[in-house]
């Protein structure tokens, strides 16, 4: 008999597995360098993400401009992120601030796409913008980098912040129609062929093998490079984008619960508090006007899927003649009342995997 999970657990499912990729990803550093780590992680999802391409058949870039927006959103985020974020926690880190910071992707992305895409932001998501940066503010206040940790740890955090959010308008705009398993195959692929001579020379690739050691690569290279995303992916084409959206700011803190217990991190009051008021503005951000979702965390403020190629505005709707003689409405190709049926996207990562 195939039993199969309720579909209302996917989303804290997510969430756990998302959350998880923070504290495997200090547990890893543990026994290599940042860039070591990275040539592992993205060539073994590669690696893996390729066979299952090939195996099912799935279509590849045709146009060389298509290869080309598929390398420029896996170096941003893919390799920029995850450079920022393990260099910070290398240098002290904790992993649930990690967490807070690249959390809020919601917040920047929809200034990003107020800015670039010229999408407006209502008021609940200017009030959202504040909110997170107050969070964030007196999480640094806290500071919870005692022991080890500067002040480069938050920049380099904030700078894999930075590359996550263009990576996601960059993706939305330009290559959001792409197929999932050769997309992220080739961002995967192309992020290793670039972090690997860097790794080779900065680190000479040194790993200090252990149990712990290849569970933590392994847990980052197919639970979070490549299960959760797809299970983020999943939860959309499922129509439950929305429950993706409102647990998104659950991360921060359950990644800082599990840094809490599995590496013995902690907090001050001041940056647990901190923690709170983040999640409340990532929340306010999330939910639209009536309490709905804007839809997938990591397509801006819209949540639509775009084809690949600069966004167009709409076309409209014309009329056609049905059999008792009234109107309804013919979509064009492409238009927004086809997209919902575009059941691929471009590539791996979101977020916050990207984020994990």
């Amino acid at each position: 008999m195939n039993i199969k999970p309720p579909t209302s657990s996917l989303p804290l499912l997510f969430v756990l597995l998302w959350s998880s990729g923070y504290v495997m990803g200090k547990t890893a550093l543990a026994h290599t360098g940042p860039l070591t780590l990275l040539s592992l992680r993205f060539g073994i999802a590669a690696a893996v993400l390729l066979a299952a391409a090939l195996a099912s058949g799935a279509p590849w870039p045709r146009r060389a401009r298509d290869w080309g927006h598929l390398l420029v959103v896996g170096l941003l985020m893919q390799l920029l992120q995850f450079v920022g974020v393990y260099e910070a926690m290398r240098r002290g880190l904790p992993s649930g601030i990690a967490a807070l910071l690249i959390g809020m992707m919601p917040l920047a992305t929809s200034l990003g796409a107020w800015g670039w895409l010229g999408e407006r932001l209502a008021g609940r998501q200017w009030l959202g913008l504040l909110g997170g940066l107050l969070g964030a503010g007196l999480v640094v206040a806290a500071r919870p980098l005692q022991g080890g940790g500067d002040a480069a740890a938050y920049g380099l955090a904030l700078l894999g912040l930075v590359g996550l959010v263009a990576g996601t308008l960059y993706q939305k705009r330009f290559c959001a129609g792409m197929d999932l398993r050769s997309g992220a195959s080739v961002q995967m692929g192309i992020s290793a062929l670039l972090v690997t001579p860097l790794a080779v020379h900065a680190e000479g690739l040194a790993v200090q093998w252990s149990a712990e050691a290849l569970l933590a690569v392994l847990w980052l290279a197919l639970v979070n490079s490549i299960g959760a995303f797809t299970l983020m992916f999943l939860l959309i084409r499922r129509g439950e984008a929305s429950a993706v959206a409102r647990l998104f700011y659950l991360i921060p803190g359950v990644s800082a619960a599990m840094g809490y217990v599995v590496l013995g991190e902690q907090l001050p009051a001041l940056a647990l508090l901190g923690f709170g008021v983040s999640a409340a503005a990532v929340a306010v951000t999330s939910l639209s006007a009536g309490g709905r979702s804007n839809g997938d965390p990591t397509s801006a403020t819209t949540g639509r899927i775009e084809p690949c190629g600069p966004t167009k505005p709409a076309s409209r709707p014309s009329p056609r003649r049905t059999a008792s003689g009234t109107s309804s409405p013919t979509f064009p190709a492409g238009s927004a009342g086809t997209r919902a049926s575009n059941a691929s996207s471009c590539s791996a990562t979101s977020p916050a995997a990207r984020a994990s």
